[in-house]
C-alpha cells in the first residue's frame, strides 16, 4: 500500500519500530500526565499528536529484517 502511494518501498527495522513505539508510550504517558493535571490544551495537542502519528506510522508501515 505504502509503495504504491509513495512510489518507493518504505519500510522500517526491528530497532526503528522499537525506539518509535517506546517514544509514542512516552508521548501517551506525559498526555495522559497532562490531561490528569488540567494543564495547557496546547500540550495535550502536541503528546496527543506525536502519539497518534508514530503509532500510525507504525500500524501502517512494514517491519522488516
Amino acid at each position: 500500500m505504502i509503495e504504491a502511494l509513495t512510489g518507493s518501498p518504505l519500510s522500517l527495522t526491528p530497532v526503528t519500530a522499537t525506539i518509535l513505539f517506546v517514544i509514542a508510550c512516552l508521548a501517551g504517558y506525559r498526555y495522559r500526565s497532562v490531561w490528569k493535571a488540567e494543564g495547557p490544551r496546547a500540550q495535550l495537542w502536541i503528546y496527543g499528536l506525536i502519539a497518534a502519528v508514530i503509532l500510525l506510522v507504525l500500524g501502517l508501515v512494514p517491519v522488516t529484517r
